[in-house]
Parts: structure tokens; C-alpha cells; sequence
């Protein structure tokens, strides 16, 4: 079974996302930006996901996780939550 780690930050907006997107991408670390802003639980621990295998997530988060290269933030991702930003940090297919 495929499996995955990932991290993500929640947020109420899709500008919000881009905004902390944009941030990440000039320098910031995701785990800081993940704790001062994500509306998660998991920004405790800097939007640590944990592991977890395909359909385990909403549908459009799975997709997102079990697709996109590793190391390489993707977002705004829209879910029934809010918009996600997203890291995989590690996959086995």
C-alpha cells in the first residue's frame, strides 16, 4: 500500500493561502509559518501530517499528496475544511 508523509497549513482564504505560499517560497521555514497561522490541530507540530496511506484524506487533499514531487510545497488546494498548502516529505508507492 502506498504511503506518505506530509505537513500542511489551513486557512480560511484562498488569498491567505497564496499570501503564506509566497512567503515560503522567498525563504520562510514552513514549520513557522505553519504554527503562527494554520487553523489545524497538526500546527503544533509545524502541520505535521504523520504517515498515512491513499484515502485517508479528502479526496482532493489524496490527490494532491499521492502525485505531486516530494520536498515541493503545492497549494492552494481547496477542501471542505478551507485551503491547504501542502508538503510531501516523503512517499512509498
Amino acid at each position: 500500500m502506498a504511503t506518505a508523509t506530509a505537513r500542511h497549513i489551513l486557512v480560511d482564504s484562498e488569498a491567505k493561502c497564496e499570501a503564506l505560499k509566497q512567503e515560503i517560497e522567498n525563504g520562510a521555514d514552513f514549520a513557522e509559518i505553519a504554527r503562527k497561522h494554520s487553523s489545524c490541530p497538526s500546527s503544533r507540530q509545524g502541520g505535521d501530517l504523520g504517515s498515512f496511506g491513499r484515502g485517508q484524506m479528502v479526496p482532493e487533499f489524496d490527490r494532491v499528496v499521492f502525485s505531486a514531487p516530494v520536498s515541493q510545497v503545492q497549494g492552494p488546494v481547496k477542501t471542505q475544511f478551507g485551503y491547504h498548502l501542502l508538503e510531501v516529505t516523503s512517499r512509498q508507492d
